[in-house]
């Protein structure tokens, strides 16, 4: 079977022209990323390259989960389009947390999930973040307080308050992830949880939740009731 080049395929049917006549919602994820990747490899062509990119790292979440020296090494790529495709997949997904986050109101964990879940699903190492609310329960900002292994003895309350106290916020919810995939809440987890809502109580600044992530899944320790008691 015969491979043609990009160039050589049809103009009506090469991704940018795709692109310029249908626009982008009409094109696949390998046209996508064809059209950032510009040109393949030799005997690849371009499309070829950006599907046989998906397939390897398992589609464009898998693409955003590889960092910048994983993506610099698979096949046909290079810092160059390295590069391309993680400013574009930033520039994504700063644009949907934008759209969500723009005075976004939290009615329950499911709310939250909305947020977060997908994004720290994957994560390798475990993130601790808030999320700031307004008095309507509102979204302020997402801030990243911690990154790597958390117990209750290396969480400072200050830290996780800090931001909060700054924007004069009514409250918080706290997200952490576990990177093995299971968010059943531990015991470390549970005494963290408890000296937060103890902290805000003091502070006036509610915890409405403590959520924890896992791989698609997540728990919210306020349903439970582990450390709101």
């Amino acid at each position: 079977m015969i491979s043609l080049r990009i160039h050589e395929q049809p103009l009506h049917d090469q991704p940018r022209e795709r692109l310029a006549r249908q626009g982008a919602g009409a094109l696949s994820d390998a046209e996508l990323l064809a059209i950032l990747l510009r040109v393949g490899t030799n005997g690849t062509n371009v499309l070829q390259l950006a599907q046989q990119l998906l397939a390897e790292s398992g589609g464009l979440q898998g693409l955003q989960r590889l960092d910048f020296q994983e993506l610099c090494r698979l096949h046909g790529m290079g810092v160059s389009k390295a590069a391309t495709v993680k400013a574009a997949l930033e520039i994504g997904r700063r644009l949907a947390r934008s759209a969500i986050e723009e005075r976004f109101p939290i009615r329950s964990p499911a709310d939250v999930a909305t947020l977060l879940l997908v994004e720290m699903s994957h994560l390798d190492q475990e993130h601790l973040r808030t999320i700031l609310l307004d008095t309507k329960n509102r979204v302020q900002q997402i801030t990243t307080v911690y990154i790597g292994s958390l117990n209750a003895a290396n969480v400072r309350v200050g830290e996780v308050f800090k931001e909060a106290v700054r924007r004069n916020s009514a409250g918080i919810i706290v997200v952490h992830n576990h990177p093995s995939g299971e968010p059943t809440p531990s015991m470390e987890d549970i005494e963290i949880t408890r000296q937060l809502v103890s902290a805000g109580r003091l502070l006036d600044i509610e915890v409405v939740d403590h959520l924890i992530i896992g791989n698609g899944r997540y728990v919210s320790m306020r349903e439970r009731g582990l450390g709101f008691e």
